[in-house]
């Protein structure tokens, strides 16, 4: 009987409903690949995105009516199950976190994927759902922290955001970084955001975190809510907007201000960079997690099962930290 797993395709662009479960044939790992049996893998705020093809313009580079990998879910941890005879980085048996990248189907029992793509072996000391994040919200903002912002001890960060997987994590990597970080979320996570270290909240139903005159080094827009042009008043005299949620307008901002100087839009795809970087990164983030300087933050686990139900969760815009299923 042939051997099969389970997965979940997006047929076309939409909400949640449109996620369908999936059997297939179990994939035979070629030469230099893994296969690797999947123990959690995140559903993250990118996820929903791509399953609903938003921004549009996005649709030009995943597949104009539906992705055209078909499969959902980027970030996961798991074991390998079977190498490629030409793989020697890494062995059956051994724990192992990392991401799909376009390659997508992380939410799934089983991937198949290049040894030598974006994947790390999980520390015995890291569970496989907190691993399962460190490719989304922790890479992703230590990325923009340190890469892109080069956040410096003493700056000013304000972090919009910061409830999600994104903002726990970066208020987290700016303390670590020796950053004063101000961060905003509803009044109900407040004490959440001050036990990971902020040193200041703003409740953003009641006010507005982008006062004039502010003077943030840097502002760490996580969800895209605000604009460059929105938060220049409260940036410093060369202060930085950096947002990992790519639209039009912040394409238009970053090459103005890239011309200009000054106060600066930043933007970049840290998930798209070579793996090479990725891992680098990762033995970085991984060297907080020794120091207990950071820790992921997990807010719900749901079986793959229900997988509809944790896009639907995670569309609700109320989760506070990691989203995972297993």
């Amino acid at each position: 009987m042939e051997a099969t797993y389970s997965a979940w395709e997006v047929r076309h662009y939409g909400g949640p409903d449109v996620l369908s479960p999936v059997t297939r044939a179990m994939p035979k790992p070629a030469k230099s690949q893994v296969l690797i049996r999947i123990r959690a893998s995140a559903v993250s705020r990118a996820d929903t995105m791509m399953r609903s093809g938003t921004p549009k313009f996005a649709r030009l580079f995943l597949g104009l009516s539906k992705p055209r990998a078909g499969l959902v879910g980027t970030c996961f941890s798991g074991d390998v199950v079977e190498v490629g005879e030409d793989v020697t980085r890494f062995a059956p048996g051994e724990a192992v976190f990392g991401e799909a990248g376009l390659h997508f189907g992380a939410n799934a029992s089983h991937i198949c994927l290049d040894a030598e793509s974006s994947l790390v072996a999980k520390p015995d000391a890291l569970s496989y759902e907190d691993s399962a994040t460190l490719f989304d919200g922790a890479m992703t903002s230590w990325h923009f922290l340190t890469r892109l912002a080069q956040i410096k001890p003493g700056d000013r960060l304000l972090v919009l955001g910061g409830s999600g997987s994104l903002g726990t994590a970066a208020i987290q990597f700016g303390v670590a970084l020796g950053a004063e970080v101000t961060a905003t979320s509803s009044a109900r996570n407040a004490s959440m955001l001050q036990g990971l270290g902020a040193a200041h909240t703003i409740d953003y139903t009641a006010q507005d975190p982008l006062g004039v005159g502010a003077g943030y080094d840097v502002i760490f827009d996580t969800l895209g809510v605000a604009s460059f042009a929105a938060a220049k008043p409260a940036l410093a005299a060369n202060g930085r907007y950096i947002c990992p949620v790519l639209s039009l307008r912040l394409l238009c901002d970053m090459i103005m201000t890239g011309i200009f100087g000054g106060k600066r839009a930043i933007f970049a795809a840290a998930g798209m960079e070579k793996p090479a970087v990725h891992l680098e990164e990762q033995a970085e983030i991984l060297q907080l997690v020794d120091q207990d300087t950071f820790a992921p933050v997990i807010d719900r686990t749901y079986p793959l099962s229900d997988l509809v139900e944790a896009h639907h969760y995670v569309e609700t815009g109320r989760k506070r930290g990691n989203v995972l299923v297993v």
